[in-house]
């Protein structure tokens, strides 16, 4: 029988992904998630019964050993950008990252990789020290596992660009925190996907950690001005010290804490992320996207504006569908 991989995260925007590319590489995916009642379109991205539904939780070791029998490589993609009740940096990053790494070591499982930040250390925003901790976990409890490092994932349903080109929706500014200075290296949602698949099937990836970019770098502030053109929503870029953008995102995570179900649009910790840029080479002992034979080769500029002109007004909607 072909060979069985467990995803935890498959529900989410990179595990849809993962979960496609491992079936179309002909494994058996066990998705692992917590309402896996909510998680009918995964099974459609295989043959029939290549794709099963269980459920578990980071939380409860029990639920994360049973849905690893039989299981030939694990895939831990679990991971918030903000906290919201037992849904925290800690217990997800850090502690669930350990149960999962744990439970594999128990069943005798070495093939393991561990999606983790570009960014992670030791010090910095609790977010990143998060992520770095969690590394530390899996790789004492499971040494020949495979951490990986993107930067922004960008793709259709990615939390950045639609994230920012809401804003847009809806704010009269956009701020440029720090002033726009921080460098990132989008990297695209597939060849993340092709990367987790490598990771898994190179012996000589164990044990390594790997930071994963895309082919080109760009400042924040250059970002934002894409994002205002591709959605026909000009908007000025207010420059926002770090010293000022700091308590307004700590103040922003606050109020969303009295909206049920709602994504602060920034917090505290995310604007201390942005005060270290976000691309490869930061570790000189980590690979590259390249050294796990996939070259990333889609750009922001050509995936992108094809899912940004929803956030186009009525009239350049239908300008953008409709050229003609």
């Amino acid at each position: 029988m072909a060979e069985l991989v467990v995803v935890f995260g498959g529900s989410g925007f990179i595990g849809k992904q993962v979960v496609r590319a491992l079936a179309k590489r002909g494994k058996r995916v066990r998705v692992a998630m917590r309402r896996p009642h909510l998680g009918a379109d995964l099974r459609v991205m295989g043959d029939v019964g290549q794709i099963q539904l269980v459920q578990a939780n980071l939380r409860f070791p029990d639920s994360i050993d049973a849905a690893l029998e039989g299981a030939d490589a694990v895939v831990n993609l679990v991971a918030v950008l903000h906290e919201s009740g037992n849904q925290n940096f800690d217990a997800l990053h850090v502690e669930g990252a350990r149960a999962v790494a744990e439970a594999a070591a128990k069943r005798g499982i070495q093939r393991v990789v561990h999606i983790s930040a570009l960014g992670a250390a030791e010090k910095g925003a609790k977010y990143a020290q998060s992520k770095y901790q969690g590394e530390r976990a899996v790789l004492e409890a499971v040494p020949t596992a495979t951490i990986l490092r993107p930067s922004i994932v960008f793709g259709p349903e990615d939390g950045f660009f639609n994230r920012f080109a809401r804003m847009a929706q809806t704010s009269i500014a956009l701020p440029l925190i720090g002033g726009g200075k921080t460098k990132f290296q989008p990297v695209f949602v597939g060849d993340v996907a092709d990367a987790v698949c490598a990771a898994l099937e190179k012996r000589e990836a164990q044990g390594r950690v790997y930071e994963l970019g895309g082919p080109r770098t760009y400042t924040f502030k250059q970002l934002l001005e894409f994002i205002t053109a591709e959605t026909a929503r000009p908007r000025p870029l207010i420059p926002l010290p770090f010293v000022f953008a700091y308590p307004l995102g700590l103040l922003i995570s606050w109020a969303f804490k009295l909206i049920p179900f709602a994504a602060p649009p920034l917090t505290g910790d995310q604007v201390n992320m942005l005060r270290k840029d976000n691309v490869v080479g930061a570790d000189p002992l980590a690979g590259t996207i390249q050294d796990l034979g996939v070259t990333p080769l889609e750009t922001v500029e050509a995936i992108v504006p094809a899912y940004l002109w929803r956030f186009r007004p009525y009239g350049q909607f239908q300008t953008k569908q409709n050229p003609a």
